[in-house]
């Protein structure tokens, strides 16, 4: 390998290391509480070079983090409504992935989306609108499995809102109280009202 070809594998690996390093502490400790010396120790990647891949500093870090872990929840998600039990055994299957996920974490790992956005949303407009428009992206996921189970947009869009909002609220009060019962709750919940069959046209 060339050492100019070897330099931009290195930049590569670097960079890759900031973000998961972000991610990973966003996930658990939020953005206040988050310091660029954090970051770069977690990473292992060389100190000086964090100004060069990000010259925004934290926030621009924060914003690649986000929407590296938001674009990996969507294609999760995506995955599991293309299943072939609609949408109803699709979010209890997604329910018992953050269950496992929260658990496996001893209680550490909270959304990193919803973490930065209930710190930060008026405070940095970057950080907010990248929030904006992942939750968007999971929502226009949710819509979509919901319409191929005949729902109307107008209702499709609704209970996407539910979903999304039920969830984020049963993960944070689960991380709160060390307790799954939150989101098995939600499931409880959710599941039987997804699977019902849907009345009215579907979106298309």
């Amino acid at each position: 390998m060339s050492t100019d070809a070897s330099s931009r594998s290195n930049g590569r690996a670097s960079r890759a290391a900031f973000i998961d390093a972000t991610a990973v502490l966003l996930r658990r400790q939020g953005y206040a509480a988050t310091g660029l010396s954090e970051i770069v120790e977690r990473s292992g990647a060389p100190r000086g070079s964090v100004y060069f891949h990000f010259p925004g500093g934290k926030e621009e870090l924060a914003v690649a983090a986000m929407a590296r872990s938001g674009e990996q929840l969507r294609g999760a998600i995506a995955a599991l409504m293309a299943g072939p039990g609609g949408a109803g055994e699709a979010v209890g299957a997604l329910v018992e992935a953050m269950a496992a996920g929260l658990e496996a974490s001893a209680y550490r790992d909270g959304c990193p989306i919803a973490t930065v956005a209930l710190e930060m949303a008026g405070g940095s407009e970057p950080l907010r609108e990248t929030a904006a428009g992942i939750f968007a992206a999971w929502l226009a996921e949710l819509e979509g499995a919901l319409c191929r189970d005949g729902a109307d947009a107008e209702s499709a869009e609704r209970r996407a809102l539910l979903v999304l909002s039920a969830l984020e609220g049963a993960l944070l009060l689960s991380r709160a109280r060390r307790d799954v019962a939150p989101l098995r709750a939600v499931a409880d919940e959710l599941v039987p009202l997804l699977s019902r069959p849907s009345q009215g046209a579907d979106c298309g």
